[in-house]
């Protein structure tokens, strides 16, 4: 004898519910991701603190002087003397319309010298670059 109970004529059917959930998940997960990624070119260094900084998220050239003096340009290891070069270099791979306006940043570790980062502020301003700064990091009240 067979007893019916009413399933035997159901159809299987998709949830979407579980589904919609799944996919908004992936979605926050990549978004954080995205977010959380961070494009810097320079090498690490222990940045001054300073209170009037600003971010800039524009495309620009990062001069980096760790604490043993060393000078880098977008990462690569460059001497005082080939500064301008490389400095050229980084803005033709930037392919920005105003060369002498893309912004330049020097992130010193607090550890270098000040002599060499007035040197690489003084070949650049009589290179004919207006737009440096110098990287620091926020103060913590």
């Amino acid at each position: 004898m067979e007893i019916k109970t009413g399933f035997e004529d159901r159809k299987a059917r998709v949830e979407f519910l579980p589904m919609i959930d799944v996919v908004f998940l992936l979605l926050v997960f990549f978004i954080y991701a995205m977010l959380s990624m961070v494009v810097h070119r320079g090498i690490e260094v222990t940045l001054p603190s300073g209170g009037t900084t600003q971010v800039n998220q524009k495309e620009y050239v990062n001069i980096t002087i760790d604490a043993q003096n060393q000078i880098s340009v977008d990462g690569k290891t460059v001497l005082l003397d080939n500064l301008i070069m490389q400095v050229k270099e980084a803005m033709a791979q930037l392919q920005t319309d105003q060369e002498n306006q893309t912004p330049i940043f020097i992130a010193g570790d607090q550890a270098s010298d000040l002599g060499v980062a007035l040197k690489v502020l003084d070949r650049l301003r009589a290179a004919g670059y207006s737009a440096v700064s110098f990287e620091l990091q926020q103060e913590t009240p």
